[in-house]
């Protein structure tokens, strides 16, 4: 068998998903975040705040979610979250675009999804499309998060 019935549920719960979702490192309440945004999946109920704090660099300093959810949401934001430290907002937004085209299926060359570190691992996601809004959820919490965020510096500075 090949394609959409060759992955099995081996598969998907890799030892780096389920080592993210038991072991999270970025799953705690930020001091003082300079963005928040929560993120909910109503087909299955994964609910996630995503904070951030932006250094004086303007680069994501620190990341971190809480919520609740299925072990794919839950490891795939720990992974989003180890992955855009030290990212402007900016290429933050192009890997959540990226991963969420690779969970999609639109994105399989090795070498750009290098770029999502353990996140690549959920390529084969897009295979169980009723998992592919599970894995993205964080990611595109956080997207919403950046793009409001440029949205208002954009309208203040032009009305300044």
């Amino acid at each position: 068998m090949s394609g959409v019935f060759s992955m099995g549920m081996t598969d998907l719960y890799s030892p780096i998903l389920l080592d993210h979702n038991a072991n999270p490192d970025y799953r705690y309440t930020i001091d003082s975040p300079t963005h928040t945004h929560d993120g909910i999946n109503p087909t299955c109920g994964d609910e996630l705040t995503i904070q951030v704090r932006l250094g004086d660099d303007g680069k994501i300093a620190e990341a971190a979610f809480t919520g609740h959810g299925c072990a794919v949401s839950q490891a795939s934001a720990d992974m989003m979250a180890d992955a855009v430290i030290g990212l402007s907002p900016e290429d933050a937004r192009k890997l959540c675009q990226l991963f969420e085209r690779m969970v999609r299926g639109e994105v399989r060359d090795e070498s750009v999804l290098d770029e999502l570190g353990d996140a690549a691992s959920l390529k084969d996601i897009s295979h169980m499309p009723s998992r592919v809004k599970c894995a993205e959820l964080a990611w595109r919490t956080l997207d919403e998060m950046l793009a409001d965020d440029a949205d208002q510096s954009a309208k203040a500075t032009t009305t300044e």
